[in-house]
């Protein structure tokens, strides 16, 4: 069993996916996407939001590289679903071992967060990604359990739940209406928005318990 597991942050900055166009295109919009599937029929179905944005819909619906473009739209974001027909750079960093958990594009940039596990992984992927045109290792990390921390002194939480939930007042998360959502938070802490809320739903299982039992 390898124990060792390494999270990794890559910048792409000649991505020619219609997501990295998109961003492209229109101006101070930013992207958050899920990993592409790349299907048998040699589709690739992107699963995405940003905030609603009128110009990336008709950007994103005028490209003939996507076809059965969906959108729905919640508390001022839109969520997308759509397939397309042209192949990203995070696949090649995937078939050599990359974890991916979340992409992030703006001005026609991609960076892809996830996670390795071992060195000899981690090798396969930065040579991939050596051939690749544009691709930069950001970050490189060990990726902790939070189990591993050490709890905080006012509260049994750990410092990264407490660095969580502090980050996440500070930029209005809990407001009423919220002022950032969780990948605002995410970004400002420098992780991925699942890693975020796991932690964030950590942090919250931890102090009710202690509040109200």
């Amino acid at each position: 069993m390898i124990d060792e597991c390494l999270a990794v942050e890559f910048q792409v900055t000649d991505d020619d996916c219609p997501l990295a166009d998109a961003t492209r295109q229109v101006e101070n919009v930013q992207i958050d996407a899920r990993a592409p599937q790349l299907r048998d029929d040699g589709y690739v179905l992107l699963q995405f939001s940003s905030p609603t944005n009128h110009h990336l819909r008709e950007t994103l619906d005028a490209d003939d590289r996507i076809r059965y473009l969906h959108v729905a739209t919640a508390d001022g974001r839109d969520t997308y679903r759509c397939l397309s027909k042209h192949p990203c750079i995070v696949h090649e960093l995937i078939s050599s071992g990359l974890i991916v958990e979340q992409l992030r594009y703006r001005e026609g940039k991609a960076t892809f967060f996830g996670a390795v596990v071992g060195r000899d992984v981690l090798k396969g992927v930065m040579e991939r990604a050596g051939q690749a045109v544009g691709v930069r290792l950001e970050r490189i990390y060990p990726l902790q359990s939070e189990a591993e921390e050490i709890p905080s002194q006012q509260w049994d939480i750990t410092p990264r739940q407490e660095e969580c939930i502090r980050v996440a007042l500070e930029l209005g998360y809990f407001s009423i209406p919220r002022d950032a959502d969780a990948s605002d938070v995410a970004a400002e802490l420098g992780i991925s928005k699942s890693a975020f809320l796991e932690r964030l739903h950590r942090a919250e299982a931890s102090l009710f318990s202690q509040i109200f039992m």
